[in-house]
């Protein structure tokens, strides 16, 4: 089966923005991916403009690089599922933009974190509790679908480390409250070994998955931490094969992005790292042309 493959900004452009979406969609093209995953908030500015958005569009088609995919890393300090009203507010407001442009960009999938229980990497993230969660970011996403569904737009919920949707089985019950095919699961199949197997998510969660990350993960003492990210795309606890078979049996068609940010190097970890995107976009091509 042959996928799109395509890789992440933050690898080619870090979390501040260093380089234009252009520059990025340059480089996507330079290592033979099918796409790019521009970040809103960084790369994409939350206040660029619907001809901006066009030039992005137009340029990336006469590359011949998709977009298909978008992410944002504003969740984990603004959360849709806070319990505070105001937070909350602000989250949706933002997702609201976030699906405007996207649709100004032609990109039909975008990344969302629902909510976090904690943000355990960052205390000053108050603790909220999991019923919170469920309740508040349920209303919250309520409030943003009918936009995502006008706009030709698939909320993708990603499986991050937020204490929140801990399996696929309540993944899956968490997401059919809503009815609609125009939110599932940005499924990310390192994130999925720290207390799982990729691939028995992906034959649970099915139909629901709309995208896919691909980076790897080695456990540690019964569990792991973010030192468990590598740097190397191929070497960890993912089993690709199992998980290939696994998108094969579900007929996955989607988007599968390669999304390197390797923890293993803090405190060191510096991005942009091209060396490490162009070794990441080579073992991309070599695993899903097998």
């Amino acid at each position: 089966m042959k996928y799109y493959k395509a890789i992440n900004y933050w690898v080619l452009g870090g979390f501040e923005g260093a380089k234009t979406p252009f520059q990025a969609i340059d480089d996507a093209s330079e290592f033979g991916l099918d796409g790019i995953e521009l970040t809103f908030g960084d790369c994409i500015k939350e206040d660029i403009t619907q001809e901006e958005c066009n030039n992005v569009k137009l340029y990336a088609e006469k590359k011949k690089i998709g977009l298909e995919t978008m992410a944002a890393g504003f969740y984990w300090s603004c959360s849709l599922g806070s319990d505070n009203p105001e937070e909350r507010l602000n989250a949706v407001d933002f997702t609201l933009k976030y699906i405007q442009v996207a649709r100004w960009l032609g990109v039909n999938k975008i990344l969302v974190v629902p909510g976090a229980v904690d943000v355990a990497w960052d205390e000053s993230r108050p603790v909220t509790s999991y019923s919170d969660v469920w309740k508040y970011s349920t209303d919250s996403l309520k409030q943003v679908l009918k936009a995502a569904e006008n706009s030709n737009v698939t909320i993708c919920l990603e499986n991050v480390w937020n204490k929140f949707l801990l399996s696929p089985m309540e993944f899956s019950f968490y997401l059919d409250q809503f009815e609609s095919d125009y939110i599932g699961v940005y499924f990310d199949v390192g994130n999925a070994m720290l207390n799982g197997y990729a691939e028995h998510w992906i034959e649970i969660l099915k139909n629901r998955i709309k995208a896919i990350h691909f980076k790897n993960f080695k456990r540690e003492d019964c569990g792991g931490t973010l030192h468990g990210f590598g740097d190397n795309l191929l070497e960890g606890d993912v089993n690709y094969p199992a998980v290939l078979k696994a998108l094969e049996k579900i007929n996955y068609s989607g988007p599968i992005t390669a999304e390197m940010i390797p923890f293993s190097r803090l405190p060191d970890l510096v991005l942009p790292d091209m060396k490490l995107a162009a070794e990441t976009a080579k073992s991309l091509i070599k695993l899903l042309n097998k």
